[in-house]
């Protein structure tokens, strides 16, 4: 199999050199580029100098990079009590239309080690040349100082635009204008069906909707594509897609974290969310139920699970952990996803002192850390148990804390409570003859305590019988007594039987207890004072703070004289009309989503550290949109998906790619790598293996042995399943919050709040779209199927379509028929290679077709789920 592996990477070498060429090229191309990069840059030089100087966006990045470290917003850091961050401060040094006789140019420009600016002690390089003009031309032009745009409440821009998507081509199209570009073609009609599929279901689309979305699109136009979109908003695939990136930012995990690791129990949650996105819950509803659905006035049940959002962080229950410590640790993680969830600031840094650049107080931090301070968490696992699932080798271990809710079914809670009284009636009879045995156990302890030859007779296990001289016999619940009395009642015939008993109805109800989700929830039934805590550290404390925002924003609406503000102020707050960041922050990772990269780059960071919006002005009219709209997630997608924008071709020119080597103004179509979780959905998909169901407990598929175990010094082991699911959709693959699984590369590792995606491209990529058992198994599957068709060129044909939308050129069809050839040639000559390899994994085939040639057609499939087309959207 491996050899057989090792041709399916050359054919894909090859192929891809054949089927990737998206940059069409030109014999004189280079020395075109050259010159025209030349020509870019001079343009550039000559813009810059033709228009006035911003502050927001020429002169505080090189501020904020070089000068507010030692000159900002953190007073404890501040030197020489200067701001430059603020002008009024700021004209101390700099003297307006004045550049020569400003002391900030002077010591900028400054040769001297003891004046220039910034020091060599700050590390800094010095200015630039041009950084230094743009800072002399700002001073000459009246150095005017400008609001950080993102802490301003976005103003929906007057367009003649009467659709969302309109909107988007009107500031594109001008923004492309501006920089000597235009709009590429369309992409094929059906390209953009499997875009767009992708994009809002996570799946590829099917042979029958390729076809039939290409003659609906020739016969009516727009009106297919708008279908096409109802359709996919209607899917109930529709809501894990959404899910999927929401459980990045909520870092959602089926694990604990640490080195136990222990199981939880959110996947309600989980599902909660996928429900959400199917019923286009408005997005100010959705962010008021997980951040506080348990404070509104008679919450549903559905409204406390959505709280589990803020229980999604690591939990440590390990014996050595400090309690108040991993209190403080749960709420840092609480303020911290708030504030890149919602914020998009990087509020972490004001964890142990003033931010150094965004207008953010330690103060602040740990005024909205009190917001989550009040529930009766435990800091530890307040209920362990563990359960054996029918035919696994090993015992799973759950760790909750409370608050938490049980979501059961009502037969299933009475059959716990009848599970329960039985446990309760087998410890009672244990309890009732305690009269009865603990003399006779004191005897028994004093007897060994006596005589030092009695303990190695009596106890075999070491660390029992060193609790001998130790256990304090006046104290029953003591952990060292209940040790030696536990082994004492085992080795007792009489008692024996009892306890044989109790584990038995213990064993049943945890088993059962296993089926019945205990989900973390917030509950505020535990009031705590909070204070700052001093560099971070949670036994240093402070100033005592109460539950407020930062000063810059908005204040919170509607709270009364004297009330105090709680979790349920705080996200009607996050989505009120003048909070300038939620709207923006979140429109920006649905544009992310379509688009690949947001308006902002930084979706984390909307502070002064982060990037400029591109389209200040589409993002603003966005937000705007979206809010107005009710919050409608899909009708801001819808708009997206159907501009003109989103429908241009990939295909691009050099010429295109030297004046937008990122696509930033979005010349062309988004083009990259799919994410490794769609990936594999949509190998299952091809193949026809995949299991639609919706919901439930995380499943188990393929993985390679040994990664569980080596990772939690062989406590954690992994139990794959089987049957259906081994072939369910990703989002329902268990995640160990230790070791994410395994054939999901790029993906966060759900330990913290995560934004923004990561793609890279390592040849361990490929070595998991080759070998996974995954991707073997579909390709053998999905070879199986096509043998209904006639022939080998109607075969590839339908092969390439399904995988890529759209149709083979005739060199293209040359080339895979080679392929193939040799592919057959090979499976000749190795026959029992070919056993092997059509033997990978469990699912049975389709049509039953012969061994060289299954094999050979298993190569090509593999082939084309490999094809850079294939792989990316």
């Amino acid at each position: 199999m491996v050899q057989q592996f090792r041709l399916s990477l050359s054919i894909v070498g090859i192929a891809r050199l054949g089927f990737a060429n998206f940059i069409q090229k030109d014999p004189s191309h280079s020395m075109k580029n050259t010159c025209l990069a030349i020509a870019l840059g001079v343009l550039a030089v000559s813009s810059a100098l033709a228009q006035d100087v911003s502050f927001n966006r020429d002169i505080r990045p090189i501020l904020s990079d070089n000068c507010y470290f030692c000159h900002g917003f953190d007073e404890n850091n501040r030197e020489s009590d200067l701001r430059l961050d603020q002008r009024d401060e700021a004209l101390s040094v700099i003297e307006p239309g004045q550049p020569d006789e400003s002391e900030l140019l002077r010591r900028i420009l400054s040769e001297d080690e003891d004046e220039v600016m910034p020091p060599p002690s700050a590390h800094k390089k010095p200015l630039s040349e041009a950084q230094r003009e743009l800072i002399r031309r700002w001073i000459s032009e009246g150095a005017k100082y400008e609001e950080h745009w993102a802490f301003v409440a976005p103003v929906r821009p007057q367009v003649a635009a009467s659709t969302t998507a309109s909107a988007i081509d009107y500031f594109i199209e001008k923004r492309l204008k501006k920089n000597g570009l235009e709009f590429s073609n369309a992409a094929l009609p059906t390209k953009w069906l499997r875009r767009v599929t992708l994009d809002l279901t996570g799946l590829p689309p099917t042979l029958a909707e390729l076809d039939s979305f290409k003659k609906d699109a020739a016969a009516r136009g727009d009106a297919a594509y708008s279908d096409a979109v109802d359709r996919l908003f209607a899917s109930p695939h529709y809501g894990e897609r959404m899910a999927l990136d929401w459980l990045d930012v909520a870092r959602y995990a089926d694990t604990n974290g640490f080195q136990m690791d222990a199981y939880r129990m959110n996947w309600p949650w989980r599902d909660w969310v996928t429900k959400a996105f199917n019923d286009n819950m408005p997005y100010d509803q959705f962010t008021i139920e997980q951040l506080a659905g348990d404070l509104l006035d008679n919450p549903t049940q559905d409204q406390v699970i959505a709280t589990a959002f803020n229980r999604n962080h690591m939990i440590n229950g390990e014996g050595g952990a400090i309690v108040a410590e991993n209190l403080a640790k749960n709420n840092f993680d609480r303020v911290e996803t708030t504030g890149t969830a919602w914020l998009g600031l990087t509020v972490g840094c004001c964890q142990c002192h003033d931010h150094k650049f965004d207008p953010l107080k330690q103060k602040d931090y740990f005024s909205l850390y009190a917001f989550f301070n009040q529930i009766s968490e435990t800091g530890m696992a307040s209920k362990k148990f563990s359960a054996k699932r029918p035919g696994k080798e090993y015992a799973e271990n759950f760790w909750v804390d409370k608050p938490f809710v049980a979501v059961a079914t009502e037969q299933q809670q009475a059959r716990l409570d009848s599970l329960a009284a039985a446990t309760k009636q087998a410890r009672q009879k244990l309890e009732d003859g305690r009269e009865e045995f603990w003399p006779e156990f004191v005897k028994w302890v004093e007897e060994m305590r006596a005589d030092p030859e009695l303990p190695p007779k009596r106890i075999e296990p070491t660390y029992v019988r060193r609790e001998v001289n130790t256990a304090p016999l006046d104290k029953p619940k003591d952990s060292k007594t209940k040790l030696l009395l536990d082994y004492f009642l085992k080795k007792h015939d009489k008692w024996s039987a009892v306890k044989k008993s109790i584990a038995k109805v213990v064993s049943e109800e945890a088993k059962f207890q296993a089926e019945i989700p205990l989900v973390m929830v917030m509950r505020d039934d535990q009031p705590r004072e909070t204070f700052v805590m001093l560099r971070g550290n949670y036994e240093t404390l402070g100033d005592k703070v109460s539950a407020k925002v930062p000063e810059f924003l908005p204040k919170l609406p509607n709270v009364k004289e004297g009330e105090t503000p709680n979790r349920l102020n705080l996200a009607r707050w996050l989505v009120s009309d003048s909070h300038p960041l939620t709207a923006r922050v979140t429109v920006n990772r649905y544009w992310q989503l379509a688009f690949g990269r947001g308006l902002v780059a930084t979706p984390d960071d909307f502070g002064l550290q982060g990037e400029l919006p591109t389209h200040p002005d589409l993002l603003d009219w966005l937000a705007v949109e979206f809010r107005e709209s009710g919050w409608d997630v899909q009708s801001l997608l819808r708009g997206m998906v159907l501009s003109r924008t989103y429908r241009q071709s990939s295909r691009v020119d050099a010429s295109v790619i030297a004046k937008d080597p990122k696509n930033k103004w979005h010349s062309r179509g988004t083009r990259y790598r799919l994410d490794s979780r769609l990936l594999r959905d949509q190998a299952l998909a091809l193949s026809g293996l995949l299991v639609k169901d919706i919901g439930g407990k995380p499943v188990s598929p393929y993985q390679p042995g040994g990664i569980w175990e080596s990772m939690s010094l062989n406590k954690n082991h992994y139990m794959r399943d089987d049957g259906d699911d081994l072939y369910r959709r990703s989002l329902y693959t268990v995640w160990r919050r230790v070791v994410s699984p395994a054939n999901f590369f790029d993906t966060p590792s759900r330990q913290n709040c995560s934004v923004k995606p990561s793609r890279t491209n390592t040849p361990l990529h490929a070595l998991t779209t080759l070998n996974d058992t995954t991707y073997a198994e579909s390709a053998r599957v999905w070879a199986s199927r096509l043998a209904s068709l006639p022939d080998d060129e109607s075969r590839l044909q339908r092969l390439f379509f399904a995988a890529t939308a759209r149709q083979l050129q005739p060199s293209e069809l040359e080339s895979l028929l080679g392929s193939l050839a040799r592919a057959r040639d090979h499976f000749k000559a190795e026959p029992d290679e070919a056993v092997q390899f059509i033997a990978v994994g469990e699912a049975k085939n389709g049509l039953k077709v012969p061994v060289e040639e299954h094999a050979a057609w298993t190569t090509m499939c593999l082939l084309i789920l490999n094809l850079d087309e294939t792989l990316c959207k």
